[in-house]
């Protein structure tokens, strides 16, 4: 069989099915984020002309290292973050999906209730953290008991608890996602794979790590880059319960906090985000490096 001659409106299709992405992608991802880097260097408040930025070399990185209290307790927030999602909604959503995957009865139904939460949108979630965690028309609260003055547990003022409690939903949300990608690698899997082990003797539990796991390895990349990039865009649903402070501070925040806060500091607020940027980078490109190389 003859493969088809690309014609020339084959090729004009092509290209603008692969230069529009590419185009829209520059624009409003690479251009901003070099941008930011840019104007880390600088002190601007973001009024007047490009000719008013005043040049200041590293100095914001050093005083947001050694003069911004918020800095320490956020970098602390999003580490706890991105434990939390790699110890729970990774191992909990393969663990949803092998289970489904199985076809128990009434799995179409599990698989929509599981799914549910990633469809709202975190800023909804932040929503229903105020009705479950307020201190005395709260959920919890009310079920426990403590609603009362002096028996109230004020779970978002409370800086020790609020962001477990922030990140109960957020797990919630986010192991609904994780479990969706696992479960669309395990319908990839070959079934004669499964056969072949079944054959050979291995029980279930040992097919599972020998022959389906290695061949979830694709998967795993992806839910490894999406666990470090949820964790380092999280803003929503803490914005939402108190503005990302009082124990709720992450980076992203900070970042909002200072570009388009009261005291507005544009060089300063883009320092933050270069960090994030080069955060993100430093963790995501080695993985898939040596990941890929393995492949290889």
């Amino acid at each position: 069989m003859r493969l088809k001659t690309i014609t020339g409106r084959d090729k004009i299709v092509l290209t603008l099915m692969a230069g529009i992405p590419a185009l829209l992608t520059t624009a409003l991802i690479w251009i901003p984020a070099l941008g930011s880097v840019v104007l880390s260097f600088s002190k601007w408040n973001g009024i007047g002309g490009f000719g008013d930025i005043q040049w200041i070399g590293a100095r914001n990185y050093h005083d947001i290292t050694h003069n911004y209290p918020p800095f320490g307790p956020a970098w602390h927030h999003n580490l706890i973050w991105f434990a939390v999602f790699v110890l729970i909604p990774a191992p909990l959503g393969l663990f949803l999906a092998t289970q489904l995957d199985k076809r128990i009865a009434g799995s179409r139904i599990y698989q929509n209730i599981f799914f549910l939460p990633v469809v709202l949108s975190l800023a909804l979630v932040g929503f229903m953290v105020e009705l479950i965690y307020a201190p005395e028309q709260g959920l919890i609260n009310n079920l426990t008991g403590h609603t009362k003055p002096g028996n109230l547990v004020d779970w978002i003022g409370n800086p020790h608890l609020n962001l477990f409690a922030v990140l109960t939903l957020a797990v919630w949300r986010q192991t609904g996602y994780v479990m969706i990608l696992w479960l669309a690698g395990l319908k990839a899997v070959d079934p004669a794979l499964r056969e072949a082990a079944a054959l050979d003797g291995a029980n279930e539990w040992q097919t599972f790590r020998r022959v389906v796991l290695p061949s979830l390895r694709p998967v795993t990349i992806v839910v490894s880059v999406i666990t470090v990039v949820e964790t380092l865009r999280a803003f929503d649903i803490v914005y939402v319960v108190n503005r990302g402070k009082n124990g709720l501070e992450l980076l992203s925040t900070l970042v909002t906090d200072n570009i388009v806060g009261e005291a507005i500091r544009v060089g300063f607020g883009s320092a933050l985000a270069a960090i994030l940027l080069v955060v993100s980078v430093l963790v995501i490109v080695p993985y898939l490096i040596v990941t890929f190389r393995r492949e290889d």
